[in-house]
Parts: C-alpha cells; structure tokens; sequence
C-alpha cells in the first residue's frame, strides 16, 4: 500500500475509535521530558509496518490538529512539523521496534504546556490503531525570591514586592511577621504580567496604615509545585512618619558635640574674665584716662564757632 500523505492520513484518523490511555506529568522550563507512549504487551515491530504520529489540538479550531513528529517508513516529517517542535521533538527508532513510542521533547517551553496524542497504526492490518496515549503535560518554572521596598514616604505606608520568571500564574500572599497572620486582601493590589520567555512577571504593592507597628513579608506561591517563597528582607516601620527618616542619625555626631561644648564654654569664660578685668582697670586708673576725651571737646567747639 503506498504512504498516505500525513494530512490525509490525518483526516481518515479521526473516524477510528481505540481505547486511550491517559496520564499526566510535568516538566520545568529549560528542561527534556519524555511523553511516553508504550505498547503494553512488549511485542516487537518492523519499522516499515508503522505509521507513529505524535500530534496537538489547534487552540481554537474544533477536531483540527498540529503534528508534532511522526514516523512514516520512507517518508521524512521534516515538511509537516509544527515549527514550535521543529528540532525539539524526536522518536527513538530502536524504541520504537521495542514498542516504546515515546517522545523525547528538548528544551520545555510555557507553549508546551497541552496535551499530547500518541497515534500508533500497523499497514499490515490495514492501517488499524493498535494504540492511543494521551499525554497532559504541565509545565512549571520557579519564581525568584520575592524582594520587598518600601514603604515611600506618604500618609500610608506602601511596599511593593516583586518577583519575576515563575510559571504557572502566582498567588501572592502578604503577611503581617508580628503575629505571622496574613494581611487583608484588599489591602494589595497585585499586577502580573507576561514576559518575553513566556513566563510571569508579578509587583504587588501594600498600602497600609501607620499603626500599629507592623514588620511585613510577602509570599509568592507556585501551585503546580507546592512551593511557597516568602521575602528574606523584613522592615519594621513605627507608626508615626516623623520615625521614617531618609538617612539614618550618625552616632558619631554625640561623641563629638561634648568635647565642642567645652572648648566653647571655656572661650565664654575667657571673654567675660577679659570683660570683668578691663571694666576694674577702667574703675582704678587716674583721671587722665579720660584726657583724650576732655581734648577733643574744644575742637567740637572750635568747629562749632567755625
């Protein structure tokens, strides 16, 4: 029987009906992951006797499918390959005269999170389906440390918490560390967004009043692997935005302040015992220290008669 072309082969599939097995695995981003796809009885096949296909539902478009890689004896799957799996998906030939239809898939992406259909078909029995798998894939990536700043100066106290490359979509979480009790929801606004790898971005942002004193942390949880960080960096705030201060008070400054007090009272009693000793002096001396002053009187007067 002469090959089908991989679309039309396609289209005759979808009349078939075979019992499916299904399960579900993960895979971290930047990772290889096998999809596995065994025949259960461990026979052995000849290649030329086997049509593999590996294939996607098109998001949108109804019983309409991509292919993902396939096997066609003689036939090369180069040409109708998916171009988000082109070089990154890839069957084992020895394998698959084992049974084992897997697939092997370089390098996870977000895009990659779906499920998968392994299709298994013999030529000898007039192209019937020997086997089905279907596999869900669920991708993961781990956020970064949430890093907390703050609070801004303003008649509330505002943090903001950012966290960055984490798949799937992030709860966050913000904790009241007094009491580690978590803060009202209505309390943060939280922004995330999509980057351009295909993963999240999150800033969430506090507002909270200035009392009572509060020492706060915020928590990104990843569902998919139960994993939950909390922000290393802890801020204690007071209630009062006289405490916040832009730069910190230098110790040094007291240790200084003394010894200047003391040279300065030292001059203050300096220049008032020269003060106190000329007013004496001035007390004691003869009546010609006045002279300068007596002489200068008839030349007032001269100037005067002038």
């Amino acid at each position: 029987m002469r090959p089908r072309s991989p679309g039309l082969l396609l289209l005759l599939l979808c009349g078939l009906r075979a019992e499916i097995q299904e399960e579900a695995i993960r895979a971290m981003v930047g990772s290889d992951v096998w999809l596995s796809c065994t025949y259960p009885e461990g026979n052995t096949f000849d290649l030329n006797d086997l049509y593999v296909y590996w294939q996607i539902s098109v998001p949108g478009k109804q019983n309409t499918n991509s292919v993902v890689t396939y096997y066609l004896s003689g036939n090369s799957s180069a040409g109708h390959v998916n171009n988000h799996y082109k070089d990154r998906a890839r069957l084992s030939l020895d394998g698959m005269k084992q049974g084992d239809f897997s697939l092997h898939l370089h390098n996870v992406t977000p895009q990659d999170e779906q499920k998968f259909n392994c299709l298994v078909f013999r030529k000898s029995l007039e192209l019937e389906k020997i086997l089905e798998v279907t596999v869900t894939l669920n991708v993961a990536a781990n956020y970064s440390m949430p890093v907390v700043s703050g609070p801004s100066q303003d008649e509330e106290l505002v943090f903001t918490c950012t966290s960055t490359n984490g798949y799937p979509w992030p709860k966050v979480y913000w904790i009241n560390k007094t009491d580690n009790s978590l803060l009202d929801d209505a309390l943060q606004n939280s922004t995330v967004s999509l980057n351009a790898r295909g993963l999240y971005n999150v800033v969430s942002v506090l507002r909270i009043g200035r009392s009572p004193p509060v020492d706060v942390g915020c928590c990104i949880e990843n569902v998919l692997l139960h994993q939950n960080l909390t922000s290393s960096q802890t801020e204690m705030f007071m209630g009062t935005k006289d405490s916040i201060t832009e730069d910190p008070v230098d110790d040094t400054q007291d240790a200084v302040n003394p010894p200047v007090l003391s040279v300065l009272a030292v001059l203050v009693v300096a220049v008032a015992v020269a003060v106190a000793t000329g007013w004496l002096c001035r007390r004691r001396c003869p009546d010609r220290s006045y002279a300068g002053a007596q002489a200068a009187r008839p030349e007032l007067e001269l100037t005067e008669h002038v």
